[in-house]
């Protein structure tokens, strides 16, 4: 690869993580708005309210940046660049098109997993290093939430990686047909809400619960490092959007797969995360033990389950 490819592949990257976030947060306030009877933004940018997010961010350019005096300073700033950078580098292995994928590695599903596990530890920086009881329970909360979900995406991802005998993406897409649609379809319902979780979108917004902690870990945060918090939360929607699409639902494969197959794929996508969307309207928050007993008892018996099915699959060669 020359120079200027991966100079061109990285601004790519760079401008797709820039700009899809920001659609699915527009998506969010458009969506969630007229799930629940109501206009959402209508009025920054003119035709209904398309460049609300882009005022957000200008006005939180315009906050002041604050550390508190007992914080932690070091852990405290750099917090939001932990739980933001690793999202671009998941983003950069998922492949969009035959052969197109910023990074392409033999092992990218291990480096999406190790990655999306990274940015979570963004959270649990800014809970500890804020100095702030109610952000200290939003780290710990996090850090409970991270141990209980991050099992089903390992056992859902690794099914997945059996059934097509690979840990590259691009191959695992190649091998990709309709069979897998049924076949390995509990691994998929799995793998959504163990990554909403994740994510900790509502319904699984414990580390957050604005009525109980404020904001959680991000209770100290003003300013440009509150927006990457919300901009990596965005991210991690999008980067586990593609990842289903392209594991579960074929990537390209469809009908523009010859040509307009990466419009394929982003179609696919949007739609997960308008589904990851939905479901923040219409389920209200889990209780703290509700939230375990759905991840030990029934997210993580599942995926064995599939795990089970998978290798049984694969040993008689369906």
């Amino acid at each position: 690869m020359s120079l200027l490819e991966a100079a061109l592949r990285a601004a790519s990257v760079l401008a797709a993580f820039l700009v899809l976030p920001l659609l699915v947060g527009q998506a969010e306030h458009k969506v969630m708005a007229h799930m629940q009877g109501r206009l959402g933004p209508m009025y920054a940018g003119g035709f209904h309210g398309w460049a609300q997010l882009v005022a957000d961010g200008v006005k939180f350019v315009q906050k002041e940046d604050i550390t508190p005096r007992a914080a932690d300073r070091w852990v405290f700033r750099l917090a939001p660049a932990v739980a933001l950078i690793p999202y671009l580098l998941a983003m950069a292995t998922i492949p969009i098109h035959p052969g197109v994928a910023a990074v392409d590695v033999p092992g990218s599903l291990v480096l999406v997993l190790a990655a999306t596990s990274v940015g979570a530890l963004g959270t649990l920086m800014a809970g500890w290093a804020s100095a702030n009881k109610y952000a200290l329970l939003g780290g710990l909360r996090a850090a409970a939430q991270l141990v209980s979900y991050e099992l089903p995406i390992v056992l859902a991802l690794a099914s997945i990686a059996m059934a097509g005998g690979s840990l590259s993406l691009m191959a695992l897409t190649q091998a990709w047909s309709p069979w897998w649609l049924l076949w390995q379809l509990p691994g998929g319902l799995v793998f959504l809400v163990a990554a909403c979780a994740e994510l900790q979108r509502p319904p699984f917004d414990m580390p957050v619960a604005d009525a109980e902690l404020v904001m959680g870990a991000w209770t100290e945060y003003t300013g440009l490092r509150f927006a990457f918090f919300l901009l990596a939360e965005y991210a991690g929607i999008v980067v586990m959007s593609l990842l289903f699409a392209v594991l579960w639902l074929g990537g390209w494969h469809g009908p523009f797969e010859g040509t307009l197959g990466w419009l394929w794929t982003l179609l696919k996508g949007f739609g997960v995360a308008v589904l990851v969307i939905w479901v923040r309207v219409a389920w209200p928050r889990l209780r703290e033990d509700q939230l375990q007993r759905l991840a030990w008892l029934w997210l993580v018996p599942i995926a064995l389950a599939q795990l089970l099915l998978t290798g049984a699959g694969v040993v008689m060669g369906w």
